[in-house]
């Protein structure tokens, strides 16, 4: 039965393979022809089986093995260690561990010397790797889980006849000419653009996402003021001149009233049809419309070489016009919110 086993370990089911084809009578060079072995393997296991006549007998027999060079102690001290920040251990002028600067403080704190590649093991063994950082956004709102619920529940269970809009504004996009020509990439060689460059002005885009067409609004200003939000908000007023209208945007100062009460009036010119649902502090990712800010950022900005400052718009509102002719969908959005009340919960 083991020399079938497809659960057994491999050297096992190979011992016993090597044991009956000797039972049958095959050389033992025939046995290590037929098994892809050394002849000595089949000599030695053959023979043990002979004296002893058990299974067992084709385990491994119990090593003692090298001593450990570092012990627990210390492997548990470095990692202590990597945990902690290097400014509590006189690194003040660095803000993550590297191999070399642990083995160092290892070294000044318990005496035990270690190499940085030893350094190293110890701590990927543990899945630990103190100078990788990624970026992490923490909300302070304390109001987070019902803004959250709220959103993603529009965007699942949008009331009848309403539009849900993402709308934000994307600002600081800057015309950069390069002062020599990108090179396209070819087989073997990536594709390469020129480090230097010339500012040529700066646009801000005023965008909105619909979220059960996937169709985009969009308008480029030279600046970012309450007064253009207004000229853009007119527009969707145009865009969608009946129905409820849910509109999606972040905590920015303009998104608020302000002592005009701008959006108070606005919303009395166009019979109170906009609802303003606003996401969690620190948590625009929230908004739809900033996943199709990532798309034009890569496609369009990225690495384009714009030989004036009016190239900008012209190319992110072509973007926006094929976008809506030929690629406008809803995305899929898979979070449904439920999950952060779980978590509150049991943290609480």
């Amino acid at each position: 039965m083991l020399a079938r086993s497809g659960r057994a370990e491999a050297r096992l089911v190979l011992r016993a393979r090597l044991v009956l084809l000797a039972a049958e009578g095959h050389s033992n060079q025939e046995i290590a022809r037929r098994l892809g072995c050394h002849v000595d393997t089949v000599r030695g296991w053959r023979g043990r089986f002979a004296r002893d006549g058990r299974v067992v007998t084709l385990e491994d027999r119990p090593r003692s093995g090298r001593p450990p060079r570092v012990s627990p102690a210390t492997r548990c001290k470095l990692i202590k260690l990597a945990c902690d920040k290097p400014a509590r251990h006189g690194q003040q002028t660095r803000s993550t561990w590297t191999y070399a600067t642990l083995a160092r403080r290892l070294l000044h704190e318990t005496g035990v010397g270690l190499s940085v590649s030893e350094v190293g093991r110890i701590l990927r063994n543990e899945d630990f790797r103190p100078h990788k950082m990624r970026l992490w956004l923490h909300s302070p709102d304390p109001d987070f889980c019902r803004k959250v619920q709220r959103i993603c529940d529009l965007y699942h269970h949008p009331p009848d006849g309403a539009h849900v809009l993402c709308v934000d504004e994307k600002t600081g996009m800057q015309a950069l000419g390069r002062r020599f020509p990108s090179k396209l990439p070819a087989p073997g060689r990536a594709g390469r653009f020129e480090f230097e460059y010339v500012r040529r002005g700066t646009w801000s885009l005023f965008a909105a996402f619909d979220v059960r067409t996937g169709e985009v609004l969009g308008e480029c200003k030279p600046q970012r003021r309450a007064e253009d939000l207004l000229d853009f908000m007119e527009s969707l007023a145009r865009k969608y001149p009946t129905g409820q209208l849910y509109v999606v945007w972040d905590n920015l100062n303009i998104h608020y009233e302000g002592a005009d009460q701008r959006w108070a009036r606005f919303n009395r010119r166009h019979g109170d049809r906009f609802h303003f649902v606003y996401t969690p502090i620190h948590a625009s990712w929230v908004n739809q419309i900033e996943i199709w800010f990532s798309l034009l950022q890569r496609r369009v900005l990225r690495y384009a070489d714009f030989p004036c400052a009016g190239a900008l718009p012209r190319a992110v509102m072509s973007f926006i016009r094929r976008w809506n002719s030929d690629e406008a969908h809803p995305f899929n959005w898979t979070f449904r919110g439920h999950f952060v009340h779980t978590q509150r919960h049991h943290a609480a």
